[in-house]
């Protein structure tokens, strides 16, 4: 048995669906906007958890997705799968809310590849149900849930089928219901579904089950608890056995601008009703068996020198380890990268990225690479040269999110600068904004390459960023005129952001290495170096 606390991943790895697999767990969460998508993690004790596979590199390369002029599908794209393994057969189904469509992903190895197609219909935060019967449902629907039985091949609502609402909560002015997940346990269907609480915001999660699919489903809520940070509660997630039959719940909890992050609850049964922990409480401290009690998980987030990478290789390579288009599984891009203005040295350890059309802000940087911020605090830092900066030219660091601080590089009168840009939006919490930015530092520099590095802290007190700088280079008044390198001396720039959560982004808080031109196109940086701490 291993020792366990919750949260179990103090990341963000929103709508999580696990499953097991003899002894493996495995657990696919949103990544909406991100490229590559639909992440599925792997566990053996359903604490600890690693990367193992992306589902797809690109999904329908629209504009919006590919960042085309200022078109983005930021809060949107890929959003709540379903995961199901059905007679040697992976099944992943999901909506993709920018296309309006419903995806459905099949694959014999939980690793691909996987076949792509598409269910006909939108069917929000849906659950796949492989009947006893061998008929295939599929529950679904915000407030009003409903259930569908599919055609054979999946394709679409099976012409005479199944079709009714299983149940309602109208009028609840915060969020009705959602998130489903439906199975079918020792003869009884249940359906677990996300709620608020209709007279103030508080996720909860609740079921509701049934002896038949077609009779009444009755019950209520099951968990509600914010682990102590109001109002931000723990729900959405189904139920998974272990290899000794207990079960267990994997469901998310707000927690700020980390994100949502999962939880882990014991389940267990009062009759046919499951019982959500103890008095509907989520436990903090928790034992739990491991099927492979020495195995070394590989971290979720990591540094990168840039050397160790398989770019443009056309050789195959382990996509579990570099599943990002060659790079390190660790990275995504925010949006459907254009890999033709990136190019990595591996000899040297340079990922140099170019501009190829103009933005007013970092929202409409093409090309972001992201990682996750990891709570309570973290740190990464990298080295950037901006010799290759054109005029107008932003390239550096940021902790990415719709409200933001970024420190980095720009050239302005053919000069080179370090600036710090902070952002707090005043638009809806929707709407991804167009402003420029509160640039609150401008520091000239004699060479061309910076040490960037951002700090962040996430707690019940405050979420918040800082960042701090210095110049690796310096031109020498010699003969020869050399450049030569020196230790970078770091400075702080002396503010501390306030980090938020919003819809617009609909994700948490990321390191973004990033690059936008705002006068003229053409202009590249340099990345090296990348350092992740957790300290």
């Amino acid at each position: 048995m291993i020792e366990a606390h919750n949260p179990i991943i103090g990341m963000d790895f929103p709508d999580p669906d696990v499953i097991r697999v003899d002894g493996t767990f495995y657990m696919v969460t949103t990544t909406m906007h991100m490229f590559p998508g639909c992440e599925i993690l792997r566990s053996y004790d359903l604490v600890n958890w690693e990367h193992l596979t992306y589902v797809y590199d690109t999904l329908d390369s629209t504009e919006a997705q590919k960042m085309e002029g200022d078109k983005n599908i930021f809060g949107k794209g890929m959003w709540a799968a379903s995961l199901r393994y059905h007679k040697g057969i992976f099944y992943i189904v999901f909506v993709a809310n920018d296309t309006g469509k419903t995806y459905l992903y099949r694959s014999s190895s939980i690793t691909g590849p996987w076949d792509k197609s598409l269910i006909d219909g939108f069917y929000h935060d849906s659950s796949l149900l492989f009947d006893d019967s061998g008929r295939v449902f599929i529950a679904y629907g915000n407030t009003d849930i409903y259930l569908t039985e599919l055609n054979d091949d999946l394709s679409a609502p099976k012409e005479g089928g199944l079709h009714r609402l299983i149940v309602s909560d109208k009028g609840n002015k915060m969020l009705g219901f959602e998130g489903s997940h439906l199975y079918k346990i020792n003869g009884y269907y249940y359906l677990f579904l996300i709620h608020s609480a209709s007279d103030k915001w508080m996720r909860r999660e609740a079921c509701f089950y049934s002896d038949s699919l077609t009779g009444e489903f009755v019950g209520g809520d099951v968990l509600s608890d914010d682990l102590g940070r109001p109002p931000m509660g723990a729900a959405q997630g189904g139920i998974v056995d272990d290899t000794d039959g207990n079960r267990w719940s994997v469901v998310f909890r707000d927690c700020g601008a980390i994100g949502r992050i999962p939880v882990v609850v014991p389940v267990t049964w009062d009759g046919i009703k499951p019982v959500f922990g103890a008095d509907n409480k989520v436990p903090i401290d928790f034992k739990m068996k491991s099927t492979r009690e020495e195995y070394d998980y590989t971290p979720l987030y990591g540094s990168d020198d840039f050397k160790d990478c398989h770019w443009k290789d056309e050789n195959g390579y382990d996509k579990t380890k570099f599943g990002s288009f060659g790079l390190k599984s660790i990275w995504q891009f925010s949006h459907e990268p254009k890999l033709s203005l990136i190019d990595v040295d591996k000899e040297n350890g340079f990922l140099t990225v170019s501009t190829d059309k103009l933005s007013v802000n970092i929202h409409e940087a093409r090309n972001v690479l992201t990682q996750r911020t990891k709570a309570p605090t973290c740190s990464a830092s990298v080295t950037v040269d901006g010799s290759l900066l054109k005029e107008g030219d932003y390239a550096g660091l940021a902790i990415y999110q719709g409200n933001y601080i970024w420190a980095g590089l720009t050239r302005r009168d053919g000069r080179l600068f370090v600036v710090l840009t902070t952002f707090t939006s005043k638009e809806n919490t929707w709407i991804v904004s167009k402003d420029e930015g509160e640039e609150r530092c401008m520091i000239p520099i004699d060479g061309n390459t910076v040490r960037l590095r951002m700090d962040a802290s996430f707690s019940k007190e405050g979420d918040y960023a800082w960042a701090s700088w210095g110049e690796c280079d310096s031109k020498v008044s010699d003969t020869e005129d050399k450049t030569i390198k020196k230790d970078c001396e770091m400075h702080e720039f002396g503010i501390k952001h306030p980090l938020s959560f919003r819809l617009d982004y609909f994700c948490g808080a990321r390191f973004g290495l990033f690059i936008y031109s705002t006068k003229e196109t053409g202009g590249s940086a340099k990345f090296s170096d990348f350092i992740y701490s957790t300290d």
